[in-house]
């Protein structure tokens, strides 16, 4: 077999021709390699969740998210999770969590979501960077979860974390 072939490089993520046998027969994908990213649920006192609204230029929609970001050379994935609640919530977070991790979207994607619960936060100011326009949005958990039923949450990692969240988080958060 025939090593993976660059067809695109950027400086977020790479494009390969993998070349792979199935069925007797060889097959070729381009497969999107990217170094990996966290998703943060922020839970504030009250059950609270601290949402954002993101503009997203691939989908040209603003869309309600948890924050999240990718993971820089070198970063640990609770390192990253902490300076991206920070930059786009402001938030620092007294307690952080790793619920889970997950592949996004595996038939053309290799990127691992690492899913973290951050409590105990504490306010700041945001520190966006060049080109975001994110806006943090406070609603409670239930909230949140209705806007997950009625389609107003749209973002495949949020919604993975708050039903994740809902469904086995709390237990697991509260065994830690």
């Amino acid at each position: 077999m025939a090593p993976d072939r660059l067809l695109l490089s950027t400086p977020r993520f790479n494009v390969f021709e993998r070349t792979y046998r199935v069925g007797g027969g060889e097959h070729s994908r381009a497969i999107i390699e990217h170094p990996g990213a966290v998703c943060i649920l922020p839970l504030l006192e009250g059950n609270r969740v601290c949402l954002i609204r993101n503009h997203r230029a691939a989908v040209n929609q603003v869309l309600v998210e948890l924050p999240a970001g990718t993971l820089e050379p070198g970063e640990s994935a609770d390192v990253t999770a902490r300076r991206e609640l920070r930059e786009e919530t402001g938030y620092r977070a007294g307690q952080m969590t790793k619920l889970h991790e997950f592949w996004m979207s595996p038939g053309i994607l290799k990127e691992r979501m690492h899913l973290y619960l951050a409590t105990e936060l504490s306010p700041g100011d945001q520190t966006l960077d060049v080109g975001e326009r994110i806006e943090p949005i406070i609603a409670t958990l239930d909230d949140a979860m209705t806007m997950t039923r009625d389609g107003r949450i749209q973002d495949a990692k949020t919604l993975v974390a708050l039903l994740y969240y809902a469904t086995f988080g709390k237990s697991q958060a509260d065994s830690t």
